[in-house]
């Protein structure tokens, strides 16, 4: 047995840079089986409920010629905010260590510095681009557990929508806009979730998600409703760390997506040039229209749609994508 160190995007602007990650108790448990069928995907989801994490513990950050020390937190979590000096953008590997039993466990990930000029696109997840049907919780908790990723469903021409905005006002091949997928979604389905948009061949993204659940009780606790302040919080924080990108913020009126957008434009009046919110169910939401008509009283772009073919309309007719 070993501990499972498992890191996650990280991101950084000209003076920062912030990488962060888990560390787990050793186990001799199989990580989540993407291709699991039905009840056995439903135990290897509840198996990810369950995991036990490593507190105060050191993990070690190698960045250059520094290694730098860090502990984790109650819940296992670590973060490091680092000042950064460098000349690369795009996405760039980090690795982080830590020792157990006088071995050294390392793993990699990678960190993404925006170039000037790059827009910022931040999305939700759940009934944003995957169908994930949080309208009924039934529907929800058997697509949760009974499907595997291979088998969840997407939202047509999301792809292609999302692949437009990555590569608008780009000039040179391989570039991509910074893209960050922002949910109340747990640390406990990021791999399932990066595994998702990766088969589906969705943008690179950093993910900010909510904090680990690490019981059964948590497990059910967590597909109850609950506060949006988390994404809030995250959403203010992306716009305060790179304060020179346009934004574009996609969402569905599932949740509370469209008022948090709102606030978040009058915070930063000069920064969001366009919102796009799915409409999830048979008819448009009268408050969600109210709250877009008042977000358009700020110099802002929206679009309430059902089929992500409008959106791509819109997103041509005002000049985002080409």
């Amino acid at each position: 047995m070993k501990p499972i160190l498992k890191l996650y995007r990280g991101y950084a602007n000209d003076e920062e840079l912030i990488v962060m990650g888990h560390l787990f108790q050793p186990t001799n448990k199989k990580d989540y089986d993407f291709l699991a069928k039905k009840y056995k995907n439903a135990s290897a989801t509840i198996a990810m409920f369950r995991i036990k994490t490593q507190a105060n513990a050191a993990v070690y950050l190698e960045h250059g010629t520094e290694k730098i020390l860090t502990k984790t937190l109650d819940d296992g979590y670590f973060k490091f905010c680092i000042p950064l000096k460098s000349e690369h953008y795009g996405w760039i590997d980090y690795s982080v260590s830590t020792m157990y039993n006088d071995k050294i466990i390392s793993s990699k990930a990678s960190y993404n510095r925006p170039r000037k000029g790059d827009l910022g696109i931040i999305s939700d997840i759940d009934d944003t681009f995957i169908v994930s049907y949080t309208r009924n919780p039934i529907q929800k908790i058997y697509n949760l557990l009974l499907k595997n990723v291979t088998k969840r469903k997407i939202f047509e021409d999301v792809v292609l929508h999302y692949q437009a905005l990555s590569a608008a006002g780009r000039e040179n091949d391989g570039e991509q806009n910074t893209f960050f997928y922002v949910s109340s979604s747990e640390w406990n389905l990021y791999r399932l979730i990066v595994k998702f948009t990766e088969i589906h061949q969705l943008p690179k993204a950093v993910l900010l998600l909510k904090d680990i659940k690490t019981s059964l009780t948590q497990f059910f606790w967590s597909l109850k409703p609950s506060s949006h302040n988390h994404k809030f919080e995250k959403i203010k924080h992306i716009l305060e760390f790179y304060p020179q990108l346009q934004y574009v913020l996609l969402g569905d009126d599932s949740q509370e997506d469209v008022f948090l957008y709102e606030s978040i434009c009058k915070i930063f009046p000069l920064s969001v040039r366009a919102i796009y919110i799915r409409q999830t169910g048979k008819s448009k939401k009268s408050k969600v229209v109210t709250t877009l008509e008042n977000i358009k009283t700020l110099n802002v772009a929206v679009c309430y749609f059902e089929h992500s073919s409008e959106a791509i309309t819109h997103s041509k007719e005002i000049g985002i994508i080409t």
